[in-house]
């Protein structure tokens, strides 16, 4: 079980949605705004790991960094190429015992999908 859920800064719902949603796959879990048409609070969801998206300029600032733990990160990786998103850092292995890549959402929020590997 996830205990801790980072939040990341966004600043356009439909850029971020489109994103997050439509190029690395996540699911919306639920979605908050006290009134229509003000800043959204959102939960997205995949393989067990929650997000949560936020217009709300007093939560954090842009240009974050969230680690994904996956067993694949290439099969991550091919899918991303495959739904023409942009990588920033192609899957290498620059850190001991970690194979990981880097991806930029809109907004400037860095994305790192981990795989540990075997010693």
């Amino acid at each position: 079980m996830q205990r801790v859920i980072p939040a990341l800064r966004i600043t356009n719902y439909e850029r971020s949605k489109a994103f997050y949603v439509d190029g690395l796959g996540f699911a919306i879990q639920w979605e908050h705004r006290f009134e229509p048409h003000f800043p959204v609070f959102m939960s997205i969801v995949r393989d067990g790991m929650e997000l949560f998206l936020t217009e709300h300029t007093g939560d954090c600032e842009p240009g974050g960094l969230v680690h994904l733990y996956v067993p694949d990160v290439d099969a991550w990786h091919a899918e991303f190429v495959g739904r023409g998103v942009p990588i920033q850092e192609p899957p290498s292995e620059t850190l001991e015992n970690l194979r990981d890549m880097t991806i930029v959402d809109p907004d400037g929020n860095r994305i790192r999908v981990c795989t540990r590997l075997r010693q």
